[in-house]
């Protein structure tokens, strides 16, 4: 049996995160994507975002620990948060150099300057301010 594949495409990304304002900065504020919703139920907020080059795509950023769970799981997911061993995003750029430096006048840790990998593409990689890796990589050109 063939799935059908043909009508499914990508909607949401999970992005977990330990302060939504922190989030919003970052990714609103200093990479520019838009906020497509913002909503808060008690002290917990969830927001989503888009890239104005690719609105169809919403990266959700909700708060570690907001699903009914044990207080020791709680803890536990913002361990890994803490390690930066949950989330990971990799955005394809045009100028990698470029936005490595806006990025990093932003003040986010950087991992990783600007590198020509042997894979075929250029990248760098950051933290967001809840530890979450966050890559950049545009291809290299093919002589």
């Amino acid at each position: 049996m063939t799935a059908p594949t043909g009508s499914l495409k990508v909607a949401n990304c999970f992005v977990p995160v330990d302060d939504p304002e922190k989030a919003l900065a970052f990714y609103g504020g200093v990479l520019g994507f838009e906020v497509r919703t913002d909503v808060s139920h008690g002290d917990y907020r969830w927001l989503t975002l888009s890239t104005p080059t690719q609105p169809e795509l919403e990266i959700t950023v909700h708060q570690v620990g907001s699903s009914p769970m044990s207080d020791d799981d709680r803890d536990a997911m913002a361990d890994l948060l803490a390690k930066g061993l949950l989330g990971a995003l990799i955005f394809h750029c045009d100028d990698v150099d470029a936005l490595f430096e806006h990025v990093r006048a932003s003040g986010a840790e950087v991992l990783q300057e600007p590198a020509d990998q042997f894979y075929g593409v250029r990248d760098c990689a950051f933290r967001d301010p809840a530890g979450n890796l966050v890559r950049f990589k545009a291809d290299l050109q093919q002589d």
